[in-house]
């Protein structure tokens, strides 16, 4: 479909027909499609942007991964759809692997994911050895990777595998519109943001802070309150600020 710029929900429509078409191909679940409307009502109260509390927010969560020895990626199909390109980038920036892990998994779902994702970068993970303790669904089988890294980035997460993972005392940077979701309430660090924008500033700060001494990236996560953080974000979409 071919949608005019000079409409005025040109952005939206674009990142829908973005699902649409991985809906097509056979990599987005259906179910994505409802998770996509339902994220897109918060982002109409955050008013379509970067807020500055999310634009500091990422950047903090770009220094905590520079500082991790073993940080990764996780991405699922609205992901693959959404961003599949600019994981890649920030993965390659950042020196760690993507991996493919999804709710609704088969095996070719995984597979056409793994081989759009591989179209930008070689180090994708697909291979499922290990499983997260205290959860049931297919998102707890993992690679050996991801059960030992020490940071996790999970875009668009399910909450009960951003509890578990925190559970198992890895720090996660979850990326979603709804500071009052599970998966927001239990990360390390929330960005309420909308992927679309959240990656691409990321990647620019990724670019700024990637040649800077380790005290100074400790400095700026060490001022972070991911508390205060979501209480900014919940009274921005309560008109409080």
């Amino acid at each position: 479909m071919k949608l005019p710029k000079s409409h005025p929900r040109f952005e939206s429509l674009k990142t829908r027909e973005k699902l649409v078409t991985g809906f097509k191909e056979g990599y987005v679940a259906i179910n994505g499609l409802i998770a996509q409307g339902r994220g897109e009502c918060f982002d109409y109260l955050l008013e379509e942007k970067t807020q500055n509390f999310a634009m500091n927010t990422e950047r903090v969560a770009v220094a905590l991964l520079l500082l991790s020895k073993s940080p990764v990626i996780s991405v699922n199909g609205n992901v693959a759809a959404l961003c599949g390109r600019e994981i890649c980038k920030l993965a390659k920036i950042l020196k760690c692997p993507v991996e493919v892990n999804l709710f609704y998994w088969t095996k070719k779902r995984g597979e056409i994911i793994e081989k759009k994702l591989r179209k930008f970068y070689d180090n994708v993970l697909t291979e499922k050895t290990k499983k997260i303790p205290n959860l049931n669904s297919k998102r707890a089988n993992v690679s050996r990777y991801f059960y030992n890294a020490d940071v996790a980035l999970i875009p668009l997460e399910d909450g009960d595998r951003a509890e578990a993972l925190v559970k198992m005392k890895k720090n996660v940077i979850a990326i979603d519109l709804n500071p009052l979701s599970r998966t927001s309430q239990n990360a390390t660090i929330s960005i309420v943001d909308n992927i679309v924008r959240a990656i691409p500033n990321m990647i620019t700060y990724a670019e700024e802070l990637k040649n800077l001494r380790r005290d100074e990236l400790e400095d700026i996560v060490k001022k972070f309150k991911n508390e205060k953080n979501l209480k900014m974000a919940i009274n921005f979409l309560k008109g409080k600020i």
